[in-house]
């Protein structure tokens, strides 16, 4: 057979080009012109092949979108199965580096991120760890690994109060460590510990209290959109962006600053005594280097997690106590914070933040 041509499906042998089918069919009508019945004969099987033609396409496109589906329901499928497993390594396997801890260890606990209710450095999760570390016979000790830039002052103030308990029992030593930031709430837990150390240029300090927002009231006035607030209280509503603030209600409102302030200076002072530097702008809110803060008191030394368990622990290994997150939920967290930021729409339980800016 010659290569250049090719087998049609209609009628398993060669395949006739499209210029002589169609040569082929006008010299038969022509033949067929004095006879009306062959004419007619003609037309009809015309009309069938181009009806078989169309059938035989949507049979094919029906295949097809067959194929897709299938495609796209094994994908969904193995993504159920992929994420049932990795919970089920979760809950069950990945919690904790168990390796070498038979033996006298160094238990630590990791504050990652923004201290928040709902995030990852979220008070509740802090504490278990911090609990089942002091609680574990073999730990020679409990290292609270920071790396937050703060967050939440209610959060703050329940891992402080728990590692100022543990502490105080004496048993073993809590020491907090400050990786690339350990500011503002992260250095309110870690000012409960024994010792804090730090890299030199960690970023350590900024212990102040922040609320932001925006008055957007003059703006919705040349949109000409009314804001409808109904309250029951004068003051209810005063931190509402929409809404002026009277000078009353921004005095007040730095009271209650004021006050957040106070009880961050309070805690820290109890839990740094007489090693703080005595500078009036340690609690300005300004934040320092590791090697600034330790001349400045704030931290006991300079040093990684790495070189104090060899240098304070003897090199023992460590195990890691902060409980396992479930990977959906840990990936659905990150997917609203993002989206959140992103629009502007960032939410937190409590307004008032222990956070660097």
């Amino acid at each position: 057979m010659d290569d250049d041509k090719r087998d049609d499906a209609w009628t398993q042998g060669p395949e006739v080009e499209r210029g002589s089918r169609d040569e082929d069919r006008r010299r038969a009508e022509e033949a067929a012109a004095g006879d009306p019945e062959q004419l007619r004969e003609l037309r009809r099987l015309r009309e069938q092949h181009m009806l078989d033609r169309w059938i035989d396409g949507v049979l094919v496109e029906q295949r097809r979108t067959r194929r897709w589906k299938l495609f796209f329901r094994f994908v969904f499928a193995a993504l159920i199965a992929a994420s049932l497993a990795m919970t089920t390594y979760a809950v069950f396997f990945a919690g904790r580096d168990m390796t070498g801890t038979a033996g006298p260890h160094l238990g630590v606990v990791e504050v990652q991120g923004v201290i928040d209710a709902q995030g990852e450095a979220s008070a509740e999760r802090i504490i278990e760890g911090l609990r089942d570390a002091w609680k574990a016979p073999s730990s020679r000790g409990v290292v609270l690994h920071i790396n937050s830039p703060g967050g939440s002052p209610v959060q703050s103030q329940r891992v402080y109060d728990e590692v100022r308990r543990l502490a105080a029992q004496g048993d073993k030593p809590v020491v907090a460590v400050i990786e690339d930031i350990g500011a503002s709430g992260a250095y309110y837990m870690a000012s409960a510990a024994d010792d804090i150390y730090a890299s030199p240029a960690s970023l350590v300090g900024s212990i102040g209290v922040i609320y932001s927002g925006f008055g957007l009231q003059e703006a919705i006035d040349k949109v000409g959109v009314e804001r409808r607030v109904f309250t029951s209280g004068d003051n209810k509503a005063f931190l509402d962006p929409f809404s002026p603030i009277r000078d009353e209600q921004r005095a007040f409102w730095q009271t209650v600053l004021d006050t957040t302030h106070r009880q961050f200076i309070d805690d820290v002072k109890a839990g740094r005594g007489d090693r703080l530097d005595d500078d009036p702008r340690l609690f300005s809110g300004l934040i320092w280097t590791g090697e600034q803060a330790l001349g400045l008191g704030l931290v006991d030394g300079l040093s990684s997690l790495d070189a104090l368990s060899r240098e304070r622990f003897g090199g023992v290994p460590r195990r890691d106590y902060t409980p396992a997150l479930d990977p959906l939920s840990r990936l659905s967290r990150q997917l609203g914070r993002v989206a959140a930021e992103w629009t502007g729409m960032a939410h937190h339980a409590s307004p008032v933040r222990y956070q660097v800016q």
